[in-house]
């Protein structure tokens, strides 16, 4: 958890730098090798001076330059699924498993980016009328389900 420092001084420079030290080239390849891992424990990972709202936005950055803006999109849903449904897709929409389906879901779109916020309106919209089989839970951006309801189309 950020201490507070995160937002003081070059935070672009103390991003990379930081991946850096990992090995990585670059903050996509950083959480390419930790699927499935929530953005706040990738920052957690990068330092008490690294808040969670910078590693995404890096990675959105990140994802405009390369055109992967669609595969980002599934990336933000993979994490928000392992931290708001970590025993994957509830079998019953009871009250308190529809509350965390709506949790995560709805965090999955403010993080999304208005280019797609009409894509990931159908895609939520869709999962919610169809759900995915009981404990679905993504691994990765590539998911067949995931690549099914967002398919590579950049906007």
């Amino acid at each position: 958890m950020s201490d507070g420092g995160a937002w003081q001084g070059n935070i672009k420079a103390r991003l990379y730098e930081r991946v850096r030290e990992r090995g990585y080239d670059s903050l996509t390849a950083f959480a390419d090798a930790r699927p499935a891992v929530p953005l706040h424990v990738l920052a957690d990972e990068l330092g008490n001076d690294v808040a969670a709202v910078q590693v995404l936005s890096g990675l959105l950055y990140e994802a405009e330059q390369h055109k992967r803006v669609t595969r980002f999109v599934r990336d933000v849903l993979v994490r928000e699924v392992a931290e708001g449904l970590p025993n994957g897709w509830p079998p019953i929409l009871d009250d308190a498993s529809r509350f965390d389906v709506a949790m995560t879901l709805g965090r999955w779109s403010a993080y999304t980016p208005e280019t797609h916020e009409a894509r990931v309106r159908h895609a939520r919209d869709v999962l919610l009328a169809s759900p995915p089989p009981p404990g679905w839970r993504p691994l990765g951006p590539d998911d067949e389900l995931l690549r099914t309801l967002l398919p590579d189309e950049e906007a």
